[in-house]
């Protein structure tokens, strides 16, 4: 059986690489280095090993992956083809080389190949060394080439490797900015572990894409965040600030909080969001759907003390519930309209809420949403059993029915008689708002923004002509009403 020996070259140091490894490559019937961009590689030719290198591929291919791939698969022909062969990788060959991994995986099935790995000294050992970092402490690796997948941790040191040049800077910078700000203290190393050859720049992150020396051999380090106050914030920060604030040395009225407590400033920031979002204000839509964040960490952390539940939980549950409602994107579902999506949607939820009567699913439309809305909800729900008028004008009839029912007794004293016929006056609108297709919350709301409207013109038209609103008759007032509407003055205002 031929053998395939993949040693590590080490950070670069003549120290660093190892006997065994220097014997291999001085027996073996071939030897192939990854590259020939290597430090060590005077050393090699002193001690007169006779090497090929895979530089050539990385001419001829359009990406790195596409380079590692090709190099895995020509060194397994050349394996085939000799008995001892080394290839030689810089570091050790189990950090950051992908190439390594190719060839593994593509020797699985090999029965004609007996593969061994000879670890030697990594460059992260080498940037740890030089930079007398102790990963006790955490210690996160990352491909520079990967951050649209590989997240650093700002809790802990990170070292950000294959820095090539200035573009993949550039691309790094840009990505980490996000995390940690722009002015935040990071370190370029090059020739980690190399003595007398290092070069260590500790800089803000916006400059790293400036510096000329940044070649194969370069990494970033960027060391744990360790203060509250910083340019840059994530969720963990806002949950730390929160439980903070619950605390024993936090805030009075934050450790006073209930969810009771709490339940009407959800809604306001609810509505406060929902205005920026009809605004077209998408600064403001940042802010509100900050606020409304925090009251979920509020919730998550007043229920993490009572030790019900937390935010890992309120996170694990709405992704469990978006792969299973979504069997059309996660599992095999074929569903090719939103029509489709919508049905399947309310079959899953009613097994998932065991909702087993259609009257329950009436019920499971919440209490507290606001009438109009819980109208359109739970009429919607039941016309998909069929129980619905058959066109828009017997829905109008109703209204005039109920209108009808109203007048009956709008006169009398019996307030609950009222209230009742007032309800399913309204209840009958909503219904022909359905039909209409149109949705009643938001069409009353146009109206009353309509009615501020055609007010502040009477308002303001009465100042004109020296006329207080307290003064003037109804009649007066509606003819500068019945004006506002016969001048566009609502076309207008809504340009």
């Amino acid at each position: 059986m031929n053998k395939l020996f993949i040693v590590g070259l080490g950070p670069g140091s003549p120290d660093t690489i190892t006997v065994g490894v220097l014997e291999k490559m001085k027996r073996a019937d071939k030897v192939f280095l990854r590259t020939e961009k290597h430090p060590i590689v005077s050393y090699l030719k002193e001690q007169e090993i006779i090497f090929e290198t895979f530089d050539k591929i990385y001419e001829k291919s359009m990406t790195f992956e596409e380079v590692y791939e090709n190099i895995a698969r020509e060194i397994i022909d050349i394996a085939r083809k000799y008995r001892n062969v080394v290839y030689a990788v810089p570091g050790h060959p189990h950090v950051a080389e992908k190439s390594v991994e190719y060839i593994l995986n593509f020797c699985k099935d090999c029965a004609d190949i007996s593969v061994e790995v000879i670890p030697a000294v990594s460059f992260i050992d080498a940037i740890i060394s030089d930079l007398k970092i102790d990963p006790i402490y955490g210690l996160k690796i990352i491909d520079a080439l990967s951050l649209d997948t590989q997240k650093p941790d700002k809790r802990c040191h990170n070292i950000v490797v294959q820095i090539y040049d200035k573009f993949v800077a550039s691309e790094a910078k840009l990505k980490l900015s996000e995390i940690y700000g722009d002015n935040y203290l990071v370190t370029l190393i090059k020739n980690a572990g190399i003595n007398g050859r290092q070069v260590i720049e500790t800089m803000p992150l916006y400059m790293i894409d400036r510096i000329d020396w940044i070649d194969y051999l370069t990494s970033l380090y960027i060391p744990p965040v360790q203060k509250i106050f910083q340019e840059k914030y994530d969720i963990y920060d806002l949950l730390e600030i929160m439980r903070i604030l619950r605390s024993e040395k936090g805030c009075p009225w934050d450790k006073e909080q209930t969810h009771q407590s709490l339940e009407k400033y959800l809604v306001e920031e609810s509505y406060e969001l929902i205005d920026a979002i009809e605004k077209e204000s998408e600064d403001k839509m940042a802010e509100e759907l900050g606020d409304v964040l925090l009251q979920v960490v509020f919730h998550s952390q007043i229920a993490k003390e009572r030790g019900t539940f937390n935010f890992c939980d309120v996170v694990d549950g709405i992704c469990k519930k978006m792969i299973w409602r979504h069997p059309h994107v996660f599992g095999t579902v074929e569903l090719k309209t939103s029509k489709a999506v919508l049905e399947k949607w309310d079959e899953l939820k009613k097994e998932e809420k065991n909702l087993n009567s259609y009257t329950e699913v009436l019920k499971d439309v919440p209490k507290h949403m606001p009438a109009l809305i819980r109208s359109y909800k739970v009429q919607e729900k039941a016309a998909k059993v069929g129980f619905d008028w058959e066109r828009v004008e017997d829905a109008i009839s109703k209204v005039y029915e109920e209108l009808e029912e109203l007048k009956e007794v709008y006169k009398g004293k019996d307030k609950e008689k009222i209230i009742e016929e007032v309800g399913d006056l309204i209840f009958a609108v909503v219904n022909v708002a359905r039909f209409l297709d149109v949705e009643p919350e938001s069409a009353t709301h146009n109206t009353v923004e309509k009615f501020i409207k055609r007010f502040e013109y009477i308002e303001k038209t009465a100042a004109k002509n020296g006329q207080k609103l307290d003064e003037m008759t109804l009649d007066d007032m509606d003819k500068l009403w019945n004006e506002a509407k016969m001048n566009k003055f609502d076309k207008k205002n809504e340009k």
